[in-house]
């Protein structure tokens, strides 16, 4: 289990032109425990298996094209007795055994290893001095240039999140063509995202509603 640590943490609080406006205190529970690999690697594997989709599908006997007729009489050809050219054992035959296209992959994870997962990926980035938190993350018009100089003053760099308190369009029009940049509001966050980014940018208001859901 997760070591957790009880103390307050401090970050600053930056606007998106980079300048300090103010400290925050962070929940030590949520942002600073000792990182759990293992939950977050199944939080993943959870994920992945979830967004799983069954497109392979292969032909049975009953489905392949063929004559359902009996190609020789069974007994005195000297060869081994045959039922139909659609058998499995016959080249061009059906296949025994193959997907079906209603596979379910879908797996679960509990709720209290999922909380775990996601404060370790916070904590994570935390400890690693790749979380940001904005006062307010909006822009005034959903120009991509705003959004690439307001992550060149927050120096984030890579795959970065952003995680705003509600949604702001001109934010999701902004970086829509960024490849590496993904837009969340606090709802649709999840600890996936979080160890996918290799930078977090979260909105002040949007802390205190992360806090109060995980801690």
């Amino acid at each position: 289990m997760a070591k957790k640590k009880e103390q307050s943490l401090t970050i600053d609080v930056l606007t998106l032109t980079g300048s300090k406006v103010a400290d925050l205190n962070l929940n030590g529970e949520v942002f600073s425990i000792a990182p759990h690999t293992q939950t977050m690697f199944d939080a993943v594997q959870v994920a992945l298996a979830n967004a799983r989709q069954s497109n392979a599908k292969t032909k049975t006997k009953g489905e392949v094209a063929g004559s359902g007729i009996k190609p020789w009489r069974q007994k005195g050809t000297g060869r081994a007795r045959a039922g139909m050219k659609r058998s499995p054992l016959w080249v061009g035959g059906g296949i025994s055994f193959g997907p079906t296209g209603q596979e379910n992959h879908a797996i679960a994870q509990n709720k209290k290893q999922y909380r775990l997962a996601f404060r370790s990926a916070l904590s994570e980035k935390f400890l690693e001095k790749k979380l940001v938190v904005v006062e307010d993350l909006s822009f005034k018009t959903a120009k991509t240039k705003i959004a690439l100089d307001a992550m060149k003053a927050l120096k984030v760099n890579g795959k970065v999140l952003l995680v705003g308190e509600t949604s702001n369009e001109n934010v999701a029009l902004a970086v829509r063509n960024l490849t590496k940049v993904n837009y969340v509001t606090r709802q649709q966050l999840s600890a996936v995202d979080v160890i996918n980014a290799d930078f977090v940018v979260i909105a002040k208001p949007a802390v205190a509603k992360i806090e109060e859901v995980l801690q």
